[in-house]
């Protein structure tokens, strides 16, 4: 079979992706001690291929937020401590103040994801303030286009028309680059957050006695959202999982009980207590389904792209802030519009730092390459793009090139002497993302060097003063 053939059968499998959401009001807490059963991790299901986790409510007073802009948050910092030894990286994130998204992907999915692009919308305060509105991260993956928006509308039962207009504005917000597709033009469309939608007309001590008869369907036709969603056209085309699963708001800090606090208003009067409410959701949108929606003979043969949810739960273990996380795994099913990398790249020969090292790589016809293109080494738990040991400039530090490849070296000074397991990926500054990446590879120790650095650090400990004295005591 040719290439061409080959290219074409790949292009026919159906390929199927297990993709993993969170959202979840953080209430300005540190990150919890353990976030396996939040992420799966445990489950004897097949490995995830993507996380998007969106937080709200991320600490955004001014000392935390100022060192935010220069180092990364602790709560992404925290995911990737967790997530990058498990061979994901974190692919983009994005934070307005307390809304937090962030990505992250299985290495063998990276040559297969382009036109990553992020944006915000503020809705406090008239649009000038950013404590409440939408976080939205876009990509092309394995050629179709999804979209992630990750919301904090406002608070409040009486507010249900003001969180409908400010989703309305975030839906449009629009991409700055062309050939980007507006949000609602994606083939596929992730909508969650603290969404804030209440349960209407019932009383507390119903809501609650459902609750624990876990009579949930009976607060279904009051939830403020499935109300929407039966006026709203926009909301219609949403989809969402049933809700089989305990409201998510507001709970004693640390426990699964509801809110039992008195808390103190303004001038000392008591406010009254929260009643429960699915403040915390997640629902999609399939533009196929909408565009076919009037047609009697659409047949799902049809669709390129398919979305299935597997599970859809709240998890009542994590108590740091008065929401409850909530999270749905999904199976998406596509055809690859995409079948080859942009770049494929290998090390050459046997690698060390006791000389220098070549890589080979070869583009495909037309591929937008640039001066400010780069080959990163990483070792194969890095946690993002830039988290690279060293990295050659494709055109400074490229020796041959011919029809077929072209030969690039890094030098031995760069090379790390201890060695240890590699890989290198193709950073393209044009498309903004890596396009192409290796087979993991061992770099072999450099003994000569570590047997200067353990004489060395033999002869400094035999030179400190105690160790000088009990030498001479023989």
């Amino acid at each position: 079979m040719d290439s061409e053939q080959h290219s074409s059968a790949q292009r026919d499998a159906v390929r199927e992706l297990r993709l993993h959401l969170v959202t979840w009001n953080v209430g300005t807490a540190s990150p919890p001690p353990d976030v396996t059963s939040l992420l799966q991790l445990d489950s004897p299901s097949p490995a995830i291929d993507m996380y998007v986790i969106g937080l709200q409510e991320v600490n955004s007073r001014i000392t935390n937020f100022l060192s935010d802009l220069v180092f990364d948050d602790p709560w992404s910092i925290f995911f990737m401590t967790v997530l990058s030894p498990l061979g994901y990286i974190k692919l983009s994130s994005i934070r307005m103040q307390g809304l937090l998204l962030l990505i992250f992907v299985k290495h063998d999915h990276l040559p297969f994801i382009r036109d990553v692009r992020t944006n915000y919308t503020r809705t406090g305060l008239y649009g000038y303030w950013g404590n409440k509105g939408g976080v939205t991260v876009r990509m092309s993956l394995y050629g179709h286009t999804i979209c992630f928006i990750n919301c904090h509308l406002p608070a409040h039962m009486e507010n249900t028309e003001q969180r409908l207009d400010d989703f309305e504005k975030i839906l449009e917000m629009q991409f700055e680059e062309e050939n980007v597709p507006s949000t609602l033009d994606h083939d596929v469309l992730f909508w969650f957050g603290d969404l804030n939608f209440r349960i209407a007309d019932y009383g507390i001590h119903f809501v609650r006695e459902s609750i624990n008869n876990k009579r949930y369907n009976l607060l279904w036709e009051k939830d403020q959202l499935n109300m929407a969603k039966k006026k709203e056209a926009f909301l219609q085309e949403f989809i969402e999982g049933p809700l089989q699963f305990k409201p998510t708001y507001k709970f004693d800090l640390h426990s699964d009980v509801y809110d039992t606090r008195e808390q103190k208003s303004l001038f000392w009067f008591n406010e009254k207590k929260r009643k429960p409410a699915w403040t915390d959701r997640i629902l999609w949108r399939m533009k196929s389904l909408c565009q076919h929606a009037s047609k009697d003979d659409f047949s799902e043969e049809e669709q390129t792209i398919s979305v299935t949810l597997n599970n859809y739960i709240s998890h009542m273990s994590y108590g740091i802030s008065d929401h409850k996380p909530v999270t749905g795994t999904f199976g998406i099913e596509l055809k690859p519009l995409l079948s080859d990398p942009l770049v494929t790249l290998s090390p050459e020969g046997e690698w060390s730092s006791e000389r220098d090292v070549f890589i080979s790589y070869s583009a495909v016809p037309g591929f937008p390459s640039s001066a400010w293109d780069w080959i990163g080494l990483f070792k194969v738990t890095f946690r993002h793009a830039n988290d690279y040991v060293t990295y050659a400039w494709v055109e400074d530090d490229e020796i041959s090139s011919n029809e077929d490849s072209k030969q690039v070296y890094m030098s031995a000074a760069e090379i790390p002497d201890m060695g240890g397991k590699f890989l290198l990926c193709y950073y393209s500054n044009n498309l903004q993302s890596i396009v192409g990446i290796s087979q993991p590879f061992q770099i072999q120790p450099n003994r000569t060097s570590i047997g200067k650095d353990l004489a060395q650090e033999e002869n400094a400990w035999m030179q400190k003063p105690d160790n000088l004295e009990s030498h001479n005591e023989f």
